[in-house]
Order: C-alpha cells, then sequence, then structure tokens
C-alpha cells in the first residue's frame, strides 16, 4: 500500500502524464488507486459491480479532463470525493429500479490461507454491511485511507465533528456485532 502522505502527489503525477500520454498514464492511476476506490465505493454501493463501474466511470471522466486532478489541492480527496459521486448516481439510478445489492462480492475477492483469519474478516465485512451508508464510508475511509476526521469531512461534505462522531457509533455497533457473532460461534 503506498504510503499516504504521497498518494495526492503520485495521483498529480498520474494527472500530468494523462495530459501528456492519456492511454499509458491513465492505466497507471488505475494501478495505484482501483484497489482503494472500489473498496471504498463498495461501501456506498453494497454492490462490487457497481463500485467497480462508479470507479471506471470516474477514471473515463478523468482521463478526458485530467485537470479536475492536476489543479485540485488534494488530488487523492477529489478523486474520492468524484468515485462517492459516482457511486451515489448509481445508487440513485438503482433505487429506481428497486434493486440493492451486498458486500458479499467483496468478500469472495479475499484470497486468505488460514481459517480463522477469514471468517474474522468476514463477520468484519458483515457487520459493516449492516451499518448505515453514512457509517460505513467513514469506517473505511478513517482505517483504510487512514484519513482525518477533517480529511473524511472534505470527502463527504460533512463537518469533521460529524465525521467523528459517525465514527464512534460505527464503532460501537461493530464491536457490539462482532462480539454478538462470536458468541453465537461458541
Amino acid at each position: 500500500m503506498p504510503d499516504l502522505s504521497s498518494i495526492s502527489e503520485r495521483v498529480r503525477e498520474c494527472a500530468e502524464r494523462i495530459v501528456e500520454s492519456r492511454e499509458a498514464a491513465l492505466s497507471g492511476l488505475f494501478d495505484l488507486t482501483s484497489l482503494r476506490l472500489v473498496r471504498y465505493a463498495t461501501t456506498i454501493t453494497r454492490n462490487q459491480h457497481d463500485a467497480e463501474d462508479a470507479v471506471q466511470t470516474t477514471l473515463v471522466k478523468v482521463s478526458g479532463s485530467p485537470g479536475v486532478l492536476l489543479h485540485a489541492a488534494s488530488p487523492w480527496h477529489y478523486l474520492l470525493k468524484m468515485v462517492r459521486n459516482e457511486a451515489l448516481g448509481i445508487l440513485r439510478t438503482k433505487k429506481r429500479w428497486g434493486f440493492l445489492g451486498s458486500l458479499s462480492d467483496l468478500l469472495t475477492r479475499c484470497s486468505v490461507d488460514d481459517y480463522d483469519h477469514e471468517e474474522t474478516h468476514r463477520q468484519v465485512w458483515l457487520a459493516l454491511r449492516s451499518l448505515p451508508s453514512e457509517q460505513c464510508e467513514v469506517v473505511v475511509l478513517k482505517i483504510w485511507e487512514e484519513l482525518t476526521f477533517a480529511q473524511i469531512g472534505e470527502v463527504l461534505e460533512v463537518s469533521s465533528a460529524t465525521a467523528a462522531s459517525r465514527y464512534r457509533y460505527a464503532l460501537e455497533k461493530l464491536e457490539s456485532k462482532i462480539h454478538l457473532s462470536q458468541v453465537e460461534v461458541r
């Protein structure tokens, strides 16, 4: 995983290369960010395929206008925001059709050798799936993307205090759900 302090700079460098040589540079941005962006988008859409669509649509937009990343104060946060907007758009479209996915697609992509670790991983994702999207987004951005609450607030367009409270409520719910599932297994 790249150093988070440099990911914005690396995203900016990819945007510069896209301006110069679109196709080759776009693959560099994809390689750098796609897994992380899909993981984040999955917390919003609750469906792996929809998350991949959101990321792909975002990267197509970036390829057409790389200046949006190039001139952003924090290119990584701006890219997260773009993916979030695409994912929310997909959700709005899906709601009109009455479909709702799940995080189960994400679970099937995990390759873990140790069964106990795999079971814990499954419990965590099932618990995450049960959270409201707003709380799940904050957990992923805080834990996996290691953003500050101020940065999370910027991406989600909420105050840092709101991001922090969503995180606190999410952790309380996760702890309770994971504890209950472990007790049920025994």
